[in-house]
């Protein structure tokens, strides 16, 4: 089921796909599934993957909430560009109204009891959450295969992304990879936190996955890490997806 989220941070509407549990009970309250999708050029639809499937959350008793924020496709290209030179501005905006509009209309879905989980670009606004306020509303993050500095993007071998999201080279545009970097955010972090990395992500390396890792267990903030050796930005083996 579509949801409008009602306005964004713009004179636009977020919209997202929402999913109850198969034996929803209208009298009960639940607890939130927030999926962040990657990109960030992308879009929850009606479909699913094996790395990704609403269902499976739904069906563990989660009421599934996948937003659409600024960068989304689908929605013209004035949304989807929205997010060029603005990683950690619109599009968490939208995601903090998102999350308001849930509490305010939504009284069957439990907000105390809610996890947040993105991948790739997704993965980095796990981490962006958990240095802001939005990250204190969640019982715990997942972050699979996500940024942990937006200052680390040149490590990639795919510098297209970098070069157009954040509007030029490092070297021509520093403040601009500076002003979105969750490492500069450390501070605040706080809530639990399960970090999935893969040793063959080339897009985004290994030390992306340590990085925060660390940074968790040295403030004593409950975490985990799992690695896999065997896949890359995707985990696409079947043993592995049972994980």
């Amino acid at each position: 089921m579509a949801h409008r989220c009602g306005i964004g941070d713009g004179d636009y509407d977020v919209h997202a796909l929402v999913m109850r549990p198969s034996n929803h009970d209208p009298k009960k309250k639940y607890p939130l599934c927030f999926l962040i999708h990657g990109g960030p050029q992308g879009a929850w639809g009606d479909g699913w993957s094996t790395r990704w499937n609403p269902a499976i959350f739904a069906e563990q008793g989660y009421v599934v909430v996948s937003p659409n924020p600024t960068g989304s496709t689908g929605y013209g290209m004035s949304l989807q560009n929205g997010i060029k030179g603005n990683w950690g501005g619109r599009p968490y905006n939208d995601l903090v109204k998102c999350f308001e509009y849930i509490e305010k209309e939504m009284p069957f879905v439990d907000t105390d009891r809610g996890v947040a989980l993105g991948a790739s670009y997704g993965g980095y606004m796990i981490n962006w959450i958990q240095g802001h306020p939005l990250g204190r509303k969640f019982k715990a993050l997942v972050c699979h295969d996500g940024v942990f500095s937006t200052l680390n993007q040149w490590s990639t071998e795919e510098l297209f992304f970098p070069i157009h999201d954040f509007e030029g080279t490092i070297y021509e545009n520093r403040e601009g990879y500076a002003r979105w970097d969750p490492a500069q955010f450390v501070n605040e972090w706080a809530t639990h936190q399960l970090i999935i990395h893969s040793e063959l992500d080339y897009r985004l390396p290994i030390t992306e996955g340590l990085s925060p890792f660390n940074i968790l267990q040295s403030k004593g903030i409950p975490s985990k890490l799992l690695m896999f050796p065997d896949e890359n930005h995707w985990v696409l083996k079947p043993e592995n997806s049972l994980v």
